[in-house]
């Protein structure tokens, strides 16, 4: 059976990650990812919102606000979401992120459902899996 949503065109998904320090998070996703601040804003209390892209793709940094709802992965005491980067060359970016300070979760390694993929958790808890598809023997394309 097929459903009509009645949607049309593009969407795309601008995750925000809330933070402990979000002066710091910048600095680290600069380091780490090479990511770039398209616009920032600090409040009077000194509280962050920074968008950001890295390699074309848009997220949020976002001092943790309790008030709004808005908890950090430290208050939550984990995060139950991955979020999930497709590169090039993920053993490049995965080492890039560990010297700026990722945690391995488990390193980058070619993996038996199609990926060349490895797991980090930043310094602020957030978890990232740095990935790209690859080619199986015997197989015509991507997985």
């Amino acid at each position: 059976m097929k459903t009509n949503t009645g949607e049309t065109g593009n969407a795309v998904i601008v995750p925000t990650l809330a933070v402990n320090n979000g002066s710091n998070a910048i600095a680290f996703y600069q380091q780490a990812f090479g990511a770039v601040v398209l616009m920032s804003n600090t409040d009077p209390d000194g509280s962050l919102v920074a968008e950001m892209t890295l390699r074309g793709a848009r997220f949020v940094v976002a001092d943790e606000s309790v008030e709004h709802g808005n908890l950090s992965p430290q208050s939550l005491n984990g995060t139950p979401v991955r979020i999930g980067l497709e590169v090039t060359d993920p053993d490049e970016l995965f080492e890039r992120a560990v010297t700026a300070g990722a945690t391995i979760v488990y390193p980058v390694a070619d993996q038996d459902y199609g990926y060349r993929l490895g797991h980090l958790s930043d310094p602020f808890g957030h978890h990232w899996e740095i990935f790209k598809p690859i080619l199986k023997l015997g197989n015509m394309g991507k997985i």
